[in-house]
């Protein structure tokens, strides 16, 4: 509910708008009685702003800044996800075409005072999570740096990280020191045979490592992030419970999700139900309760210490609680996965603008973000970046 607040308190500046109040009215009304946070009595709703902001802590005083993070449809979005590089030491078949892809010739890619720069401005603004992806990321030579600065941002509560682990079990004592609080690891087969074949490249042992590594450095959960493909891994659904059974693992099964260059096919698509289904009758689940701005849905497991979640993309959407904008490593800036529409923040920078023309660009273009991205035969019929230029 404290991101709802904050939506409210900053849309009330808003009041001209008499459409946009209306839909933003519908959206955080239907959001707060999906998620449970209405009572019965709180049903006949006079007033959606006063009364989502009463049910919520009490609000804090708002940067007059923040509306450049509001949406149309209300979502405020605390959560940026930053690529560093499209340079990969893998080769994953669903992220990258056999055939590799055109990298971004250096010099325009951001460099990591512009990207501090850039992440400042959505800090001040209300941003309170940063993840960092690629590609990549640890291969990036200037990360610790980067993580130190970002860390420092005054606001910025997580500081998180995607890796595939390679390089990641002797770099992160020290990434931990300059501050990354959270760390997901990208991992798709218990087998290393499989593993070979599925990144076209070895290294398994070593994601094995970067995973226990990061348990005994005392991150909890450790978060396991698997995509689950027919016909290749949706075998091992079981022994990536297991993984859960004595540590502090929280595995993410992901749904096959279609991008340019990973020959995507429905065939392939396993399923939230058919994983949980097939989870079930291996152990006892116990369903946790979501934030409201969660991509996934979360279980306990009997007996288990760590945690299953399942990232539904494709047969159940979470757009309504949307939170979460994108910064490419060459400086475009994306307000939906799914969606082909990128705006340059790299070009403007570098050609002088000052902090309030970016926070225009930037607020203009979260306005336009839609409501909700198109279905999945819709989305795989639609050009968008292979997902190693967009940041997994």
């Amino acid at each position: 509910m404290v991101l709802f607040s904050k939506s409210v308190s900053a849309l009330s500046s808003l009041s001209s708008r008499a459409q946009v109040k209306s839909r933003t009215q519908t959206f955080v009304y239907g959001t707060c009685k999906a998620q449970g946070l209405l009572d019965s009595q709180d049903e006949p709703v006079m007033n959606m702003f006063s009364t989502c902001a009463t049910l919520s802590e009490k609000p804090t005083k708002e940067s007059p800044l923040s509306d450049m993070l509001i949406d149309s449809f209300g979502r405020f979005h605390s959560y940026l996800r930053i690529s560093l590089t499209e340079r990969c030491n893998l080769r994953c078949q669903y992220c990258m075409p056999a055939e590799g892809v055109e990298l971004t010739p250096k010099p325009q890619l951001l460099s990591s005072n512009e990207i501090i720069r850039l992440a400042d401005l959505f800090v001040a603004a209300g941003v309170e999570k940063i993840r960092l992806t690629g590609g990549e990321p640890t291969i990036r030579k200037d990360i610790e740096d980067i993580c130190l600065q970002l860390s420092n941002l005054k606001g910025l509560k997580t500081l998180a990280m995607t890796t595939n682990g390679i390089t990641l079990a002797r770099k992160l004592p020290k990434l931990k020191e300059c501050g990354l609080t959270s760390i997901n690891i990208s991992l798709d087969t218990l087998i290393p045979a499989k593993f070979e074949f599925m990144t076209r490249r070895k290294g398994h042992e070593k994601v094995m490592e970067a995973i226990n590594a990061a348990i005994d450095l005392g991150y909890d959960p450790v978060k396991v992030n698997c995509v689950v493909m027919r016909g290749f891994n949706d075998d091992e659904i079981v022994d990536f419970v297991e993984l859960t059974r004595d540590k502090p693992v929280n595995v993410r099964f992901i749904e096959f999700m279609p991008f340019d260059g990973n020959v995507w096919n429905v065939k392939k698509l396993v399923s939230y139900y058919e994983m949980r289904d097939k989870v079930a009758q291996y152990a006892g689940l116990i369903r946790l309760q979501d934030h409201p701005t969660d991509t996934a849905k979360n279980y306990g497991i009997d007996g288990h210490r760590g945690t299953v979640s399942f990232i539904t993309s494709m047969t159940e959407h979470f757009c309504a609680g949307c939170n979460r904008l994108r910064l490419l490593a060459d400086g475009n800036f994306k307000v939906c996965l799914f969606g082909p529409s990128e705006v340059s923040l790299r070009d403007p920078l570098r050609s002088g603008a000052n902090d309030d023309a970016l926070r225009e660009i930037i607020g203009a273009a979260v306005k336009r973000k839609k409501a909700a991205h198109a279905g999945m035969f819709d989305i795989a019929k639609t050009a968008n970046r292979p997902m190693i230029h967009i940041g997994g």
